[in-house]
């Protein structure tokens, strides 16, 4: 039975990131990158593909929460004999790869179990287990081609049949600690950790970073974390965003609707670099720009709409047959063939987002203007070709509206960055190109009939993505035209009080199965009604999104809202960062209100 994806907290380090179970077992962990193997992998299939469990024996009532605004994760396990509290977390700032799990007696006394299997290799390798001693320390080695890790503890477990186990009794006042760390195998083995220390320096350091929040209005507890965890999933050594840092958590329990996210699209990093512009965090930008410089760097027709945390390209999409996947949904994937897409409307979200950074003073330099003139020359040769779209269709090539939306954006910004910003570029082409673009859309893209922008030129069927038109400013919000496609867009695909992409029963995307509401379309919902005065409504579906959020305020992708359940890979930045968005057009609706009363 596989653990509820809402069941889930996360620890991470800014490199890469942890799940763990309300049990207390970290089923998920990618040493050391987003996008490395997994050397535990429980999440896509049993213990006996990796886990790392310290929990209490037997039934608990357990609570948790993270310490201040960090990810400092703080559980408690009251049981019929005494009460624990276990703190787990990745130290952030030291340029190493670990894990700390602090177990402390509160009150009475607890028996514990501590089960660590490793598995490297997605849970297909099975390493070399050895007990030594370093520098007086007793720790345990596990090793396999060039992953090595160690744990250290007040206390190790034994081996059983390539397992290490151990039952032991906490009582009120102790405290025991164990750490994990990855390192190359070829190097020798880091010193130990100051626990104590590092506990205290990485809630420092991420509560001094959330402090810098300049967002004051509702929900600002789910902004900020949100924002927390936009943070966790950038790369803050080498700059890239990941959309996730799972791979194949279903959109379709049991069915074949599983993705790899933990790579860097240039969409959702472009989305999340607007949220957090626009809540003071200008830093990010230029550790982002200057990871796209190096990314897209070569010729501007080889551009991608993903990378690899690092820049790199190649992402070949491939199955682990291994693995039984979450709840039984197969394929488990690795990879993913989106890669080789073509998807209009990425540029378009690259320009809003160093739009938004130069207008709050990131200085281009000569390198990343020249990219971005070169990407928007490039786009005027073929910005009119069929693309698969925002949601990268594996059906046929269309001509999405929002992907054409979104080439408007692009020229749109283009000409601002001359006008506005000084900077130099072909305008006179780029203007006549997004009128061009403009009237296209309104012509082809509009049904008459149905008094609605479509998801694409041949079809009358909607999109959630519609709903975007007047939040890039392609239409003002009282255009008529804008208020049609909300009211179509919400009869069409809202279910269960959320919205649908778009109906999968269309045929469009060339897959089996179904999905469920995907959260970031219910937050642009929130965000259209917002600007478009329907203050009310947009506050009552806040209210019920930010409902959804985990008791550690986390959010997948998708929610099942027939099984009350979340879907999706965990956590999303595209949820969390839409979440943001919502809050702020919210904000901005309900002052405005305000002043006209």
């Amino acid at each position: 039975m596989s653990t509820p994806i809402e069941e889930y907290a996360v620890i991470g380090d800014t490199e890469t990131v942890a799940l763990v179970s309300r049990g207390g077992s970290i089923d998920w962990l990618c040493f050391p990158r987003f996008d490395s193997p997994s050397c535990f992998t429980a999440l896509l299939g049993t213990p006996e593909h990796g886990r790392w469990l310290v929990g209490p024996v037997g039934e608990a009532r357990t609570t948790r929460s993270y310490r201040g605004d960090s990810f400092v994760l703080e559980t408690t396990h009251e049981t019929a004999s005494g009460t624990v509290r276990v703190t787990d977390l990745m130290p952030l700032g030291d340029n190493r790869a670990d894990i700390i799990r602090r177990v402390e007696g509160v009150s009475g006394t607890v028996e514990m179990e501590h089960e660590w299997v490793v598995r490297f290799a997605y849970g297909k390798v099975t390493p070399w287990v050895t007990h030594t001693t370093h520098h007086g320390d007793d720790l345990l080695t596990a090793i396999a081609g060039p992953d090595m890790l160690v744990l250290r503890g007040s206390r190790l477990p034994h081996p059983d049949d390539h397992h290490h186990r151990d039952r032991f009794e906490v009582r009120a006042g102790e405290t025991l600690d164990f750490t994990l760390t990855w390192f190359s195998s070829w190097k020798q083995v880091p010193p130990a950790l100051d626990v104590g220390g590092r506990i205290e320096a990485t809630v420092a350091r991420s509560s001094e970073w959330a402090s810098r929040c300049t967002y004051e209005g509702p929900h600002r507890e789910a902004v900020v974390r949100s924002l927390l965890v936009l943070r966790l999933l950038t790369d803050t050594r080498r700059g890239g965003i990941v959309a996730a840092p799972t791979t194949s958590l279903p959109e379709d329990f049991g069915g074949v609707r599983n993705w790899d996210y933990r790579y860097c699209w240039l969409r959702d990093a472009s989305l999340t670099l607007e949220a957090l512009l626009q809540s003071g965090y200008v830093g990010t930008a230029k550790l982002w720009r200057d990871w796209l410089v190096r990314a897209v760097a070569g010729d501007p027709e080889d551009m991608q709409i993903m990378y690899a945390v690092d820049g790199g390209r190649e992402l070949p999409e491939r199955e682990l047959d291994h693995l039984p996947g979450y709840a039984g949904s197969r394929p488990v994937r690795i990879g993913n063939g989106a890669v080789d897409q073509k998807q209009t409307d990425v540029l378009g979200e690259v320009m809003i987002a160093l739009e938004d950074a130069r207008e709050l003073g990131l200085e281009e330099s000569h390198q990343s203007w020249a990219i971005q003139r070169a990407l928007v020359d490039t786009l005027a040769t073929h910005w009119d070709e069929p693309d698969n779209g925002l949601w990268e269709i594996r059906g046929p090539l269309r001509h999405f509206t929002h992907s054409r939306v979104m080439v408007w954006a692009a020229f749109d910004r283009a000409i601002r960055a001359v006008e506005e910003h000084g900077l130099s570029g072909d305008v006179e082409t780029w203007r006549t190109l997004r009128d061009r673009v403009h009237a296209e859309v309104c012509e082809r893209g509009w049904s008459e009939e149905r008094q609605t922008f479509t998801q694409h030129y041949d079809t009358d069927e909607v999109d959630a993505s519609l709903l975007l038109i007047p939040l890039v400013g392609f239409l003002p919000p009282d255009d008529p035209r804008v208020h049609g496609t909300i009211a179509a867009v919400e009869h069409d695909l809202m279910r269960g009080g959320f919205l649908l992409r778009y109906r999968t029963e269309s045929g469009v995307d060339g897959l089996a199965g179904d999905e469920h509401p995907f959260l970031a379309c219910s937050w642009w919902l929130v965000s259209a009604l917002a600007v478009t005065g329907q203050v009310e409504r947009a506050e009552e579906l806040m209210d019920r999104l930010v409902g959804l959020l985990n008791d550690v305020g986390l959010v997948a992708e998708e929610y099942d809202t027939e099984h009350d359940r979340q879907a999706g890979n965990f956590p999303q930045a595209f949820s969390h960062l839409t979440l943001i968005g919502a809050a702020y057009h919210l904000a901005d609706a309900k002052a405005r209100a305000t002043a006209t009363t």
